[in-house]
């Protein structure tokens, strides 16, 4: 699957402004950066995290270390991120839950992300996968509905996280099908991943990355995916929007943010790099094997993208009534 052009084209616009910046740009970086990943090692952001620092370090000859600063449903690495320096030496890399879900989730927040940070790229996007372990009875969308509404609240779904997509997901199977299941956050998916393993619950709206080798390696069986359209890396698995529940969407992103006041030169030197790093065959062969593909949008796109995902969660957390757990 090759990214189509018209997305690439105003990467390669900015690309081409970069290149006749003033010097205090192309001195960006001068020493060691650092990727905060808000979420525990294992997980979907941590493995774009970690793909994208290999990258940028080969690109900008410096080293880029990720940090993994879990706790809150994300906010302990963000609210790190938003108090610190704005000199581009220290990035958010964001999911859904931090930027679009929290603010309407929490009564209190530590930061705001319209007022402390400025979006500065979107990485990689994937569907979630509804998996279940594969010594479950369940083998379809139809024996879980089944389950669940015979065995009601004592069915349990873990998330990455309260606020995260996996639980609004989860939020949004109930609203949609009128069922009750039982939320279990965890810290991250990897040990959402591990507990679904040892049969300590039920089901889990996965990252693909993170679920993806258990997939193939037949530990976790998939029933549906929760974006419109199928996965290319799982395209047998149907939609949950094609399995009685149109217009069933969530889609699990990742995006670069830096603090607010951070040097525009600087932003767009993220951004356009960020950009060539998309277009590369073996960074898409990277991501892919992980189960997410890249989804380059530039700063002025990937705000509004940002706004259209914080009025869909604004509405889906007071429909449903999601609370933090």
């Amino acid at each position: 699957m090759r990214i189509k052009f018209k997305f690439l084209l105003p990467l390669l616009i900015l690309v081409a402004s970069y290149g006749t910046a003033a010097p205090a740009q192309t001195s960006y970086p001068d020493k060691s950066v650092k990727i905060i990943v808000p979420f525990p090692p294992g997980g979907a952001t941590d493995v774009v995290g970690r793909a994208l620092a290999v990258r940028l370090s080969q690109l900008w000859k410096q080293q880029v270390i990720v940090e993994n600063k879990p706790g809150a449903g994300g906010n302990i690495g963000a609210d790190l991120v938003a108090k610190a320096p704005a000199d581009g030496y220290t990035l958010l890399l964001a999911s859904p839950a931090e930027i679009t879900i929290n603010p309407y989730l929490y009564a209190q927040m530590p930061f705001d992300p319209s007022r402390d940070f400025i979006p500065v790229a979107r990485v990689a996007s994937s569907p979630l996968v509804l998996v279940v372990n594969s010594k479950s009875a369940v083998k379809n969308m139809p024996e879980l509905l089944q389950m669940i509404k015979t065995q009601g609240s004592k069915v349990n779904y873990a998330s990455s996280g309260s606020g995260g997509p996996q639980h609004l997901a989860g939020e949004l199977f109930q609203l949609m099908a009128g069922i009750s299941m039982t939320h279990i956050p965890y810290k991250g998916g990897a040990p959402a991943i591990t507990d679904l393993l040892g049969g300590q619950v039920d089901l889990f709206f996965a990252g693909i990355p993170p679920a993806l080798p258990h997939i193939i390696a037949g530990k976790l069986r998939p029933l549906a995916v929760t974006t419109l359209k199928r996965s290319p890396l799982l395209p047998q698995v149907p939609t949950i929007s094609e399995s009685g529940f149109p217009g069933f969407n969530i889609e699990n992103w990742q995006g670069i943010f830096v603090p607010k006041g951070t040097n525009s030169q600087i932003v767009e030197k993220i951004a356009a790099d960020i950009g060539v790093i998309a277009a590369e065959k073996n960074f898409y062969d990277l991501l892919s094997a992980q189960g997410a593909v890249p989804a380059p949008l530039i700063p002025k796109e990937f705000a509004v993208f940002v706004n259209a995902e914080a009025q869909k969660y604004s509405k889906l957390i007071k429909d449903s009534g999601a609370k933090p757990d």
